[in-house]
């Protein structure tokens, strides 16, 4: 019998649709996998490539709608086909929401299985609909930072009463979050942004070169000092230095910085005078400082002098409707950059980022949507984001089943792989034709 090209996957936890099944598509020449699982139709998902789902929706543990929630996003171009009992509108409207072609009612027809099998196989899932603006509305950014959620007006608020002063500013929040663009948008939104702004990453600078680095140093100070050399606190002179992850610095680090911010002014290493200046102080860390002071490794008193005015950036995952803009940025920095064009994103890859929590907030973001650009060629469609993302089903650590029953699933699973040739699925199990014959019959 000559099959055709299709492979056609069956899920059913009831042994006799499955033959049932598989002899109608047989009959059609289709090439036919069957599972009795959700666990063994992914394993059979990731081993084969399948170009039809067909599967009951009530099984048990895990449900044929884990399943096609699973397929739609590792699988977005696999069109589906539900056959079920248990008939339900819910069930329905959640089937087609997620791509489902046909939804077939139990007891049906061979014809009947035959047209929806047809179409379904007919269908293209790929959509040509796409989400981008391809430019960001003003007013939906400040500065580099883009957002419309409660969370970043909030902060703009707050920018908007310190940006023409100098005074010390805290900013705290996880990593990624974006804690120097706001940094960045308190100088350069304010009076002083024609005035130097230095960024200096506190945990990117060996300990031992901290002082030298932050406050300059004098010939002779140590070896290899050369010649008198200012440092970062005297090129922000007159503007802003941003102190970011200041719970890496030293105590003797902290003690200087503790007299900056007292007498407004800097020592270099190896002098004694001090040199007056007029710079504005923004420090910032993802560490919980309270509960370095409770360990005697940042100190109290320079802690207070650091927090005059404190900024909380959230986390990505407590300001998700900002996603769309932020990607909608990404989206256009890296098309042109990598493409030289605008490059768009389906609504259904658009609804995977905005659903996922973003441990890594922005930043992880960012990347996301770099490799995508880089993945895809006009469109980012759900095959070009990483596993990670999409919707994964939790199965149950341990199945623990009758040693019968364990044995039955196994030669079902070996039959699967051999497209039902006893003689190879023998081979396999170790045993001859006529015990498969007589376990088959049990």
């Amino acid at each position: 019998m000559k099959l055709k090209k299709e492979n056609i996957l069956i899920v059913d936890d009831d042994i006799n649709i499955l033959e049932l099944l598989q002899r109608h598509l047989q009959s059609w020449h289709y090439h036919t996998y069957k599972a009795v699982s959700v666990k063994e139709a992914v394993q059979i998902l990731r081993d084969t490539k399948i170009d039809l789902l067909i599967t009951d929706l009530k099984m048990p543990e895990i449900d044929g709608t884990e399943l096609i929630k699973f397929v739609s996003e590792h699988y977005p171009n696999l069109p589906k086909l539900v056959v079920t009992g248990y008939p339900s509108v819910q069930d329905s409207l959640a089937a087609i929401k997620r791509g489902v072609v046909d939804y077939l009612t139990k007891p049906f027809t061979k014809d009947e299985l035959g047209r929806a099998v047809d179409k379904s196989l007919k269908i293209k899932n790929e959509s040509n609909t796409a989400f981008s603006k391809t430019e960001i509305q003003k007013d939906k950014a400040y500065g580099e930072m883009i957002g419309n959620s409660e969370k970043i007006r909030d902060i703009i608020q707050i920018i908007e009463r310190v940006k023409d002063n100098k005074a010390t500013i805290f900013i705290k929040g996880e990593s990624g979050t974006g804690k120097e663009l706001v940094a960045r948008a308190i100088h350069y939104e304010g009076k002083f942004s024609r005035a130097p702004f230095i960024a200096v990453n506190c945990g990117g600078i060996p300990e031992n070169l901290m002082e030298a680095e932050l406050f300059g140093y004098t010939k002779g100070a140590f070896t290899g000092a050369e010649k008198n050399r200012d440092g970062f606190f005297q090129a922000a002179n007159g503007g802003t230095i941003f102190l970011d992850e200041i719970g890496n610095a030293s105590t003797a680090v902290q003690s200087r910085l503790l007299r900056v911010l007292q007498e407004k002014e800097v020592v270099k290493v190896g002098s004694q005078k001090a040199d007056k200046i007029d710079v504005r102080i923004i420090a910032a860390t993802n560490s919980d400082l309270k509960e370095m002071i409770k360990k005697e490794t940042f100190r109290e008193d320079l802690y207070y002098r650091l927090t005059v005015v404190e900024i909380d950036v959230a986390p990505l995952r407590e300001r998700k409707e900002d996603i769309p803009l932020l990607t909608e940025k990404f989206l256009f920095k890296y098309g042109v950059e990598f493409k030289d064009r605008f490059i768009k994103i389906s609504p259904e890859a658009l609804a995977i980022l905005e659903r996922y929590d973003w441990p890594g907030n922005i930043r992880e973001l960012e990347n996301v949507i770099q490799r995508a650009v880089i993945m895809c060629d006009k469109i980012v469609s759900v095959e070009h984001l990483p596993d990670s993302l999409k919707y994964n089903i939790e199965f149950p650590e341990h199945e623990l089943l009758p040693l019968k029953e364990m044995e039955k699933r196994y030669i079902q699973k070996v039959l699967n792989a051999t497209d039902n040739n006893k003689t190879k699925a023998a081979e396999i199990l170790g045993i001859d034709r006529k015990t498969i014959r007589q376990k088959l019959s049990e």
